[in-house]
């Protein structure tokens, strides 16, 4: 149990709040409350690598370079991927994920007629086959693109919901024995992000982007910015 204080200096409301012990993880003290809320997107992209089963030997494409595309980037590293390549439409967003690590990054169109010139563009970036491809986003291109660039014998993970259902070349893919996994959220993974937190192997805060207070003009200011894209990955809250 731990005690809230809401309120002003001059009246104070202590809420008592009552949590399940075994869904309580406490955070090292070199974590600050910032990483440990990071946790939670950090999660989707831990329990995606463990799905696809990443290691020193898998060399990852990730479509996308959107907050839950760079999340699997950098897990993806802390799992031992050699070797990473992050797509996107966007400039900016490729800029950070290079800042962030990625070995290579290549540009994309969101016209179909693009993904054979751009599967060529990709395996050069990757500077040999790509193992496994996550698909950040979740569309008929991306994840077209993805069975399309992985290796005969690899997988694509789909973790991006952008549509609900999709037109893709599965013949082909089959043809190739590539393996199509899903993932929806995550489960188990606190303990493990806590701990890439903790050892270093993981540094989320440059997706912290901005921060707000928690006063009404503040959560709307936060929300649209958040909603609006541009420069803005993760937002923060502080109470």
């Amino acid at each position: 149990m731990s005690d809230i204080i809401l309120g002003s200096c001059d009246e104070k409301l202590i809420v008592h709040v009552v949590h399940p012990a075994d869904l309580c993880f406490k955070l090292p003290d070199n974590v600050s409350l910032e990483e440990g809320a990071m946790c939670e997107p950090l999660s989707v992209g831990v329990h995606a690598c463990r799905r696809a089963n990443i290691g020193p030997e898998t060399n990852v494409l990730v479509m996308g370079a959107g907050p839950i595309g760079l999340v699997t980037m950098m897990a993806a590293r802390a799992f031992g991927a050699p070797r990473i390549v992050i797509v996107d439409v966007d400039d900016n967003r490729l800029s950070v994920a290079k800042n962030l690590g990625a070995d290579g990054i290549v540009k994309v169109s969101t016209d179909m007629q693009d993904v054979a010139e751009e599967v060529e563009r990709i395996c050069k970036a990757m500077g040999g086959v790509v193992d496994v491809s996550f698909d950040c986003a979740g569309f008929n291109k991306t994840m077209s693109t993805a069975l399309s660039a992985t290796r005969a014998g690899g997988k694509v993970c789909l973790v991006g919901m952008g549509h609900h259902e999709m037109t893709l070349p599965l013949t082909p893919a089959a043809a190739r024995e590539v393996d199509v996994i899903g993932i929806f959220r995550y489960r188990n993974t606190w303990p493990l992000c806590i701990e890439f937190l903790r050892s270093g192997k993981i540094d989320v805060k440059p997706l912290i982007t901005h921060r707000f207070g928690f006063s009404q003009k503040e959560v709307e200011e936060a929300f649209e910015t958040s909603a609006g894209g541009g420069s803005a990955i993760k937002v923060m809250f502080n109470l």
